[in-house]
């Protein structure tokens, strides 16, 4: 007995050292809590990836690199804590397709953050096909019947330099020499060694920069653009690329600003519905369920307490689907106690004592919850692996909260009632272990 109630006050003094520490790491800004656009403003992106010059075995990489450029590209700019990924719309959205999106908090300015995308070329190396016309006048639209699948991308490039050609024994001119990597440099190795002779299109943005013929091969994994830049622009080009240039071309279709004035209602809307309802619970707990209701009242802090502490670790990025989840995990939670203070009351008025009734109430009430709480758990991972990103931050909030809710009513609820001590079978323990209007 000693044991136990030295463990539920050490359950309980934890518990409150854990939310000081989530209340001061939140106002000190050493972990605040991660909020998402929709909580603290700013700007989403939602583009499109063009994938019809890469193989199907590469569209996995080409978009993890173009997730990784755009988010170093709007680094470079002093976004706070962008978020980018990649989302795949699937068939019920209509033509399957790659998707990506990026949120970036603080900026409201559309014009600006389409900018700081934008700016990011798109660089290309690309054979003539052999059955291609030479002479034929290069277009936008014609690129995809004149050349091949890009073999080379700016996910292979390494770094980009403001060289002259005057440098290289040749005539002064500005020119920016590009260094790809390891796996860069063996393709293009291989490609101008056995395609000798043949033209080989730089673009950039879809723009033919220069169509050279291979004259011999290049095994030093460095190419040149040059087409009449002046240094400036030559300069400007290079810092481009070095930003990173893009694997893909990409198309913008759709935006969506959120001022901070709204994020803020909402934070604050969502934090006042979270504490209506948990008074609400509390109170219906206490008067329903009376000693055992005190007790998972109790438990439920702790919850709420662990929960953050887990968003403010992880980091959780926190939407108004997430609060949502949130909220609805708690009444999770306290899903669980009814059903264990239903199984006690059933084993007390069978005759047991209210100690016998404890633990018999948890080990009858532990299937129903287990497998409650395990399809709740399958729902969230489904919407999760399958769901936008919006959804998936519900389903995130939702799963963990439902597997923390599990564990904190069968272990603080059950720790806390049997350090209480209570044995006897009538009297007063009766009435605090009745419910409603019964003794």
């Amino acid at each position: 007995m000693i044991q136990g109630r030295i463990t539920a006050i050490l359950i309980f003094l934890l518990g409150a050292a854990l939310g000081w520490w989530v209340f001061h790491a939140h106002e000190a800004g050493i972990r605040p809590f991660k909020l998402g656009l929709d909580l603290s403003g700013g700007t989403q992106l939602v583009y499109r990836a063009d994938l019809r010059a890469i193989t199907s075995n590469d569209v996995a990489d080409s978009m993890a690199s173009l997730r990784d450029t755009i988010e170093r590209r709007v680094n470079l700019f002093g976004v706070a804590e962008p978020i980018v990924q990649v989302e795949h719309a699937g068939a019920l959205a209509g033509q399957p397709e790659e998707r990506l999106i990026v949120e970036l908090p603080g900026v409201t300015d559309t014009q600006k953050a389409i900018e700081l995308i934008g700016q990011t070329p798109v660089l290309e190396f690309r054979l003539l096909k052999k059955d291609a016309d030479p002479n034929a006048e290069i277009s936008t639209s014609s690129i995809n019947q004149l050349f091949e699948r890009a073999a080379i991308t700016g996910k292979n490039l390494s770094s980009a330099e403001l060289q002259f050609e005057g440098s290289r024994g040749l005539n002064n001119q500005a020119v920016v020499v590009l260094h790809f990597n390891s796996e860069g440099a063996r393709t293009f190795a291989d490609l101008t060694k056995n395609n000798v002779g043949r033209r080989f299109g730089i673009f950039l943005d879809g723009v033919p920069i220069s169509v050279p013929v291979i004259r011999e091969p290049i095994p030093d994994g460095t190419a040149v653009i040059s087409g009449g830049f002046t240094p400036d622009a030559a300069k400007e080009l290079a810092r481009n690329l070095n930003y990173g240039a893009l694997p893909v071309p990409i198309e913008l279709i759709s935006t969506q600003t959120v001022a901070g004035t709204l994020g803020d209602k909402a934070v604050q809307d969502g934090i006042m519905a979270g504490l209506f309802g948990f008074i609400a619970v509390s109170i219906f707990m206490i008067l329903w369920y009376r000693l055992p209701g005190v007790i998972a009242t109790v438990a439920l802090i702790l919850y709420v307490v662990a929960v953050l502490a887990l968003f403010q670790i992880i980091p959780v990025t926190l939407t108004a689907a997430g609060i949502a989840a949130f909220i609805l995990s708690v009444g999770m939670a306290v899903d669980a106690n009814v059903l264990i203070f239903e199984r006690m009351k059933e084993e007390m008025r069978s005759g047991k004592s209210a100690s016998e009734g404890i633990q018999e109430g948890f080990a009858r009430a532990w299937p129903s919850i287990r497998d409650s709480n395990i399809s709740s758990m399958i729902t969230a991972v489904i919407l999760f692996w399958f769901g936008t990103s919006l959804i998936k931050g519900f389903a995130l909030v939702f799963g963990l909260g439902v597997l923390i809710s599990m564990l904190t009513a069968i272990t603080v609820s059950r720790t806390f009632l049997l350090a209480l001590g209570v044995k006897a079978k009538g009297g007063m323990s009766q009435f605090l272990f009745g419910s409603g209007l019964t003794h």
